[in-house]
């Protein structure tokens, strides 16, 4: 598999000219290969956020490299490289700048110099691709949560990024809107192999990566496949993670004396392993 992206011994500080103070990122390596999904999680301060803003060249680490796509990131190839990136924000209401949301998708591809017809093809097959072609002559504002924020992933998507990058994409949504968006990524990501790469808090979405980096302070804590990272219990409590309801209600029920085998991180798990382990003859 093709190495993506790459972060080799990344340090950053927002106050260089303060040395006492703690650096934001300290000694961070990690590497995405193609096709993968991984999970940056970690309670507010932890750094994550600060790693997304490095990746896409918002910032420029004190000391370590990062490369995209086989390039060393800098200055002089930065907008080559986030032409292939494509990045979903936290508030959808932000990303809007079109009248409609046909007029919104193509944004970014004329400031890019798509052709007109390429252009529109684009924009309608990005727009299929998160079921909301029919909604080509809306009003963004008019749209709910979890819609504007499929309509932000159209965006990215029609530039045909090589790495989609979700920076706390679905933390403003209710459980609904929420559902929606990780549901389409997640068929994008089994239909056409897109590598994505996800910044949250939210270990219910972390549970869909390939991968979790578990960030604290800084630094990274932990690396490993969710039943790994999940495996830490308490401990990421903790440390200001909230577990899936999941992986609380199995430990409400072994504590009850109730018997539960196998693993239980999702409500689908939990459910059929309380059944076999109870109830199955």
């Amino acid at each position: 598999m093709n190495n993506i992206l790459t972060l080799n011994n990344i340090i950053f500080s927002y106050e260089v000219d303060q040395p006492e103070v703690k650096n934001a990122v300290e000694d961070v390596s990690f590497t995405v290969t193609e096709g993968e999904w991984i999970a940056i999680v970690g309670h507010n301060g932890s750094g994550k956020s600060t790693i997304a803003r490095i990746i896409n060249g918002l910032l420029f680490p004190q000391s370590g490299d990062v490369t995209v796509f086989g390039k060393l990131m800098n200055e002089d190839n930065l907008w080559s490289i986030r032409t292939e990136l494509g990045m979903v924000f936290q508030n959808p209401d932000n990303q809007f700048v079109g009248a409609t949301v046909q007029d919104d998708v193509a944004f970014a591809l004329e400031n890019n110099g798509v052709p007109y017809e390429d252009m529109v093809a684009r924009v309608h097959q990005s727009l299929a691709q998160v079921k909301m072609e029919q909604f080509l002559n809306h009003e963004p504002q008019h749209l709910s949560g979890g819609q504007k924020q499929r309509v932000a992933i159209a965006g990215a998507l029609a530039l045909r990024p090589k790495l989609l990058i979700l920076d706390e994409a679905t933390s403003m949504l209710d459980p609904q809107g929420r559902q929606e968006v990780l549901d389409i990524v997640r068929k994008l990501r089994d239909d056409t192999g897109l590598t994505v790469l996800s910044i949250t808090h939210d270990l219910e979405e972390a549970i869909l990566a390939d991968r979790i980096l578990f960030m604290n302070q800084g630094r990274k804590f932990a690396e490993g496949q969710p039943s790994e990272i999940f495996a830490l219990g308490d401990e990421l409590v903790e440390l200001g993670l909230d577990l899936p309801f999941s992986m609380k209600m199995a430990k409400m029920l072994q504590e009850k004396g109730i018997q539960l085998d196998g693993t239980h991180m999702s409500d689908e798990e939990l459910v059929e392993n309380l059944w076999i382990s109870n109830f199955k003859k």
